[in-house]
Protein backbone atom coordinates (compact mmCIF):
# COMPACT_ATOMS: atom_id res chain seq x y z
CA UNK A 1 0.00 0.00 0.00
CA UNK A 2 1.02 3.35 -0.87
CA UNK A 3 2.09 5.08 2.28
CA UNK A 4 1.00 9.24 2.24
CA UNK A 5 4.70 10.23 1.52
CA UNK A 6 5.41 7.83 -1.02
CA UNK A 7 1.96 8.88 -3.05
CA UNK A 8 3.37 12.51 -2.46
CA UNK A 9 6.68 12.32 -4.04
CA UNK A 10 5.08 10.33 -7.15
CA UNK A 11 2.70 13.66 -6.94
CA UNK A 12 5.18 16.19 -7.13
CA UNK A 13 7.57 13.83 -9.60
CA UNK A 14 4.74 13.97 -11.99
CA UNK A 15 2.71 17.24 -11.70
CA UNK A 16 2.08 19.10 -14.54
CA UNK A 17 2.33 22.19 -12.06
CA UNK A 18 1.97 22.48 -8.43
CA UNK A 19 -1.09 22.26 -7.58
CA UNK A 20 -1.83 19.31 -10.14
CA UNK A 21 -3.33 16.24 -8.05
CA UNK A 22 -5.38 14.57 -10.94
CA UNK A 23 -4.21 15.20 -14.46
CA UNK A 24 -3.33 12.11 -16.32
CA UNK A 25 0.06 11.69 -15.62
CA UNK A 26 -0.31 12.14 -11.97
CA UNK A 27 -3.00 9.74 -11.93
CA UNK A 28 -0.96 7.16 -14.48
CA UNK A 29 2.40 7.72 -12.13
CA UNK A 30 -0.01 6.97 -8.76
CA UNK A 31 -1.67 3.49 -10.56
CA UNK A 32 1.90 2.58 -11.73
CA UNK A 33 3.43 2.78 -8.31
CA UNK A 34 0.18 0.72 -6.77
CA UNK A 35 0.83 -1.97 -9.61
CA UNK A 36 4.54 -2.09 -8.93
CA UNK A 37 3.96 -2.92 -5.00
CA UNK A 38 1.02 -5.17 -5.78
CA UNK A 39 3.43 -6.92 -8.15
CA UNK A 40 6.00 -7.36 -5.63
CA UNK A 41 3.19 -8.83 -2.72
CA UNK A 42 1.92 -11.33 -5.47
CA UNK A 43 5.16 -12.73 -6.19
CA UNK A 44 5.66 -13.30 -2.16
CA UNK A 45 1.78 -14.55 -1.86
CA UNK A 46 0.98 -16.31 -5.35
CA UNK A 47 -2.79 -17.58 -3.48
CA UNK A 48 -4.27 -14.39 -3.00
CA UNK A 49 -6.67 -14.75 -5.73
CA UNK A 50 -7.81 -11.03 -4.61
CA UNK A 51 -5.42 -9.11 -4.75
CA UNK A 52 -4.38 -10.05 -8.54
CA UNK A 53 -8.17 -9.34 -9.58
CA UNK A 54 -7.32 -5.91 -8.04
CA UNK A 55 -4.02 -5.54 -9.81
CA UNK A 56 -5.91 -6.72 -13.36
CA UNK A 57 -8.34 -3.88 -12.78
CA UNK A 58 -5.15 -1.40 -12.11
CA UNK A 59 -3.38 -2.28 -15.10
CA UNK A 60 -6.70 -1.78 -16.76
CA UNK A 61 -7.60 1.40 -15.21
CA UNK A 62 -3.81 2.74 -16.20
CA UNK A 63 -4.06 1.40 -19.75
CA UNK A 64 -7.33 3.48 -20.15
CA UNK A 65 -5.92 6.70 -18.98
CA UNK A 66 -2.82 6.13 -21.20
CA UNK A 67 -5.21 5.37 -23.88
CA UNK A 68 -6.95 8.73 -23.27
CA UNK A 69 -3.85 10.65 -23.08
CA UNK A 70 -2.31 9.12 -26.12
CA UNK A 71 -5.44 10.31 -28.16
CA UNK A 72 -5.46 14.08 -26.86
CA UNK A 73 -1.95 14.85 -26.43
CA UNK A 74 1.04 12.36 -28.21
CA UNK A 75 3.31 14.75 -26.60
CA UNK A 76 2.92 14.26 -23.06
CA UNK A 77 2.02 10.70 -23.45
CA UNK A 78 5.50 9.96 -24.52
CA UNK A 79 6.86 11.78 -22.08
CA UNK A 80 4.99 10.23 -19.63
CA UNK A 81 5.67 6.27 -21.01
CA UNK A 82 9.19 7.55 -21.02
CA UNK A 83 9.44 9.20 -17.25
CA UNK A 84 7.99 6.03 -15.77
CA UNK A 85 9.56 3.49 -18.72
CA UNK A 86 6.36 1.58 -19.61
CA UNK A 87 6.50 -0.67 -22.69
CA UNK A 88 3.81 0.12 -25.32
Amino acid sequence: MLTKRKKEKVIKDAAIHDTDTGSAEVQIAILSKRIEELTDHLKKNTKDKHSRRGLLQMVADRRTHLKYLENSDKKRYGAIVKKLNLKK
